[in-house]
């Protein structure tokens, strides 16, 4: 069919052109109606899928967020209780307001018990408060050989409660003894009405 041919063709009379043009005229309306759907419906429908992509991108990042806090949670949970266990097996060691004159008397029978001689055993007049214990230095003065003085300061630091020798000082003393002058420092934990009254004067220190 020449060009001639398709100018003569009358588009009001559709009906009795020949079977070329006709099929050439129903791919051109196939490809707009195609065209058509894709912009009215089809775009719509792609955007819509790719605003689900990135959502469920999201989610699922978000997921992954969330399954790794969960997984450090345990973690900082663990932990957490293997803290707590540890201040509690500390806080044991710590006597009450009651077991401190026990406490003194282990300190005593310590020295005693390796045949030392104690010339001085004094007991601070006041405690040093800290948050929740309060510390009470001994200034302590015994005498005896080296070994006898080594053993003691072996026993000190295998009492059941936390005793710490400090300021150790020993000198030559009479008959070829030894004199080792020393502060002993014993803590307790604070009851719950001393760490009450901490927290309060603390706070009055900030204002």
């Amino acid at each position: 069919m020449t060009l001639n041919d398709l100018k003569a063709l009358d588009p009001n009379n559709i009906g009795n052109w020949p079977p070329v043009p006709k099929l050439g005229l129903l791919l051109v309306g196939l490809i707009l109606i195609v065209f058509a759907g894709y912009w009215f419906d089809w775009q719509g429908q792609l955007e819509e899928l790719e605003t689900s992509q990135n959502k469920e991108e999201k989610l699922r990042q978000s997921f992954l967020d969330k399954k790794k806090q969960a997984v450090n949670l345990e973690i900082y949970r663990k932990q957490l209780s293997d803290i707590g266990q540890a201040f509690g097996t500390l806080l044991k060691q710590l006597p009450n307001k009651s077991e401190m004159d026990g406490l003194l008397t282990d300190i005593n029978q310590a020295g005693l018990g390796r045949g030392l001689q104690f010339e001085l055993f004094r007991p601070a007049a006041q405690e040093t408060v800290s948050e929740f214990y309060a510390e009470l230095p001994i200034n302590i003065r015994i005498t005896g050989n080296y070994h006898e003085l080594g053993a003691f300061a072996s026993d000190i630091a295998k009492l059941p409660r936390i005793v710490t020798l400090n300021d150790i000082n020993i000198n030559p003393s009479k008959d070829g003894a030894l004199a080792m002058d020393a502060v002993a420092k014993t803590y307790r934990y604070l009851d719950e009405e001393e760490i009450i009254k901490q927290k309060q004067a603390a706070r009055a220190v900030r204002k």
